[in-house]
């Protein structure tokens, strides 16, 4: 299991570059296009890129933080219960919401293929919508897979190995 965990925390590593590079790209971005304004010449597209690179830095964002245990939980009832329950309740819970977002990964790549066949575009800049969903489609599918990577830890932790 040492080495798909192994595997899984690549995986969120190289997405965590994605979204720092897109972050990055943000600042750059909106500062220059401040800058330009003052002189009349703002960025064409400037807005559409930023939030394409918003899209980018949330959607890879998602795996890093789940796999760091970052996201608010309320846990005021089940921390009453005995550990091997905790573990059995956090396992089974994973499963479902590994499901649920391997579920949301494969309907943004068919929504993907959809738009790809359409030949949707972007307003301003004519970029293709399909690149940026399958992105996103991407890093539901990592989060899906860290999900699941901490299910079957909690599930072997409740068995006690």
């Amino acid at each position: 299991m040492q080495s798909w965990e192994k595997a899984v925390e690549q995986l969120i590593n190289l997405l965590k570059r994605v979204g720092g590079a897109a972050l990055v790209g943000m600042m750059v971005i909106t500062c220059v296009d401040v800058i330009f304004r003052a002189f009349n010449r703002p960025i064409f597209g400037a807005v559409e890129i930023v939030s394409f690179m918003a899209t980018i830095v949330l959607a890879c964002a998602m795996p890093m933080t789940d796999h760091e245990h970052g996201h608010v939980g309320v846990d005021l009832f089940v921390r009453k219960f005995t550990p091997r329950v905790q573990a059995i309740y956090s396992g089974v819970g994973n499963l479902f919401a590994g499901t649920l977002f391997g579920l949301v990964c494969w309907q943004m790549v068919l929504y993907g293929n959809t738009v790809k066949q359409s030949g949707e575009v972007s307003m301003s800049l004519q970029f293709p919508d399909y690149i940026l969903i399958y992105l996103v489609a991407v890093a539901f599918g990592v989060l899906s897979l860290v999900i699941f990577t901490d299910s079957v830890n909690y599930l072997k932790k409740a068995a006690g190995k």
